[in-house]
């Protein structure tokens, strides 16, 4: 490695510089404000866990996202989080173990082996929401509303809703009785929409039969009509089925009052998370951007694993991408530049202002700096006497 090499960063992993280090911080702050607002209680999760933990209810869906490192001290393996999700479900179940519903929010770095989307790289800055303790519709209807507050606050000029339920599938793929191999190439097919494929696999099942309906479901997506559409095909299925139906059309109806600017969508391939995932799951998009800027779903099986069960749902949005793509106004009050002086009345006024603006004190090697170049809009000048603030 030459000397200039070891000033290079990983690829994947970047500096965050002003001003969009502030402005990214800014969101944060106002996220996280958005779900306290809530009645969401923030919590800090630490960098670094035992990778059982890590993985535990998740079906191993993080594993080859996540960096692994051994313990010194222990020489067990840890793991760098990839997803806070499950840590807000292992502080739930084994460190609060509150009864009744519990709300909890976050913010902070993950880390992942792979870009999960051209714009955070490596290492997102993932926030969310998490509810435990309920199994009501209403619970999900809160995540999701509570999702697009925040998505406004990041600014987004529109958002595409996607809506799906994993019982669905779940329920579908359970009475066609496949065996493992061909149940892995199916869901693997569904994820990605090949109509060739399943057509192949599923192509001498009965229009009426569990196989028939999950080929069916493939050309499905796309606005209310859809919903409409997928009763038709899965007519005659279990009542999961048509339970899981039912939920998303009461949800759709309530999210077209509540927020009509919000365009919505359904689609039945959408499996993400299917290994913990057990209801309502939803990704909300940004126009002109592939990737779901946040996305969630419920996971009542998840607690179980830390030794008390406990039905949950929630979100997680990436801050990073929504500062890039929203269109949220920079808030800026400017600066005060207070010159060089060894005046004790200087001394008192800045430290007066400090409590409410920002001021940048000059240092004796600063003398000719344009105060403009530092950020600043006012300046402290000495008239008749006293420091005032003037306008540069």
């Amino acid at each position: 490695m030459t000397v200039s090499d070891r000033w290079l960063l990983p690829d994947g992993v970047e500096d965050i510089l002003p001003p969009l280090a502030g402005r990214i911080e800014s969101l944060r702050r106002d996220v996280m404000d958005t779900c306290q607002r809530w009645g969401y209680q923030l919590v800090i999760p630490p960098l670094i866990e035992y990778l059982e933990s890590l993985f535990t209810g998740t079906g191993h869906d993080l594993e080859l996202q996540t960096f692994k490192l051994t313990d010194q001290l222990t020489g067990r393996m840890m793991g760098v989080r990839a997803d806070m999700t499950p840590q807000a479900a292992r502080i739930d179940a084994h460190t609060l173990r509150q009864e009744g519903v519990t709300r909890l929010c976050y913010a902070g770095h993950v880390l992942n082996t792979r870009p999960q989307h051209m714009l955070t790289g490596r290492t997102p800055i993932q926030a969310g929401c998490e509810l435990f303790g309920s199994r009501s519709e209403s619970a999900d209807l809160e995540v999701i509303s509570l999702m697009l507050a925040a998505l406004r606050v990041a600014g987004l000029p529109r958002i595409h809703l996607d809506l799906a339920h994993v019982a669905i599938y779940q329920a579908l793929i359970a009475e066609a009785g496949f065996d493992a191999d061909t149940e892995a190439t199916i869901f693997d097919a569904m994820q990605r929409k090949s109509v060739p494929e399943l057509n192949e696999l599923l192509g001498g099942c009965p229009a009426d039969s569990a196989g028939g309906q999950l080929r069916g479901l493939v050309a499905v997506s796309g606005g209310i009509e859809a919903l409409d559409q997928a009763r038709v095909i899965l007519k005659g299925a279990s009542d999961n089925v048509v339970q899981a139906l039912d939920q998303l059309a009461r949800v759709a109806d309530m999210l077209k009052r509540d927020f009509p600017e919000v365009g919505l969508g359904f689609d039945f391939c959408e499996l993400r998370g299917y290994n913990y995932h057990t209801g309502l799951v939803f990704a909300a998009y940004a126009p002109g951007h592939g990737d779901a800027v946040a996305k969630g779903g419920r996971y009542d099986a998840i607690g179980s694993d830390f030794g008390r069960a406990r039905p949950a749902t929630g979100f997680s949005l990436d801050v990073r991408a929504l500062v890039a793509l929203g269109d949220r106004a920079s808030i800026r009050s400017g600066a005060i530049w207070a010159p060089v002086s060894d005046d004790p009345a200087l001394a008192g006024v800045v430290a007066g202002l400090r409590l409410t603006e920002t001021v940048v004190q000059a240092l004796p090697d600063e003398t000719g700096v344009d105060p403009v170049s530092r950020g600043c809009d006012r300046v402290l000048s000495l008239r008749d006497g006293q420091w005032v603030v003037e306008s540069l």
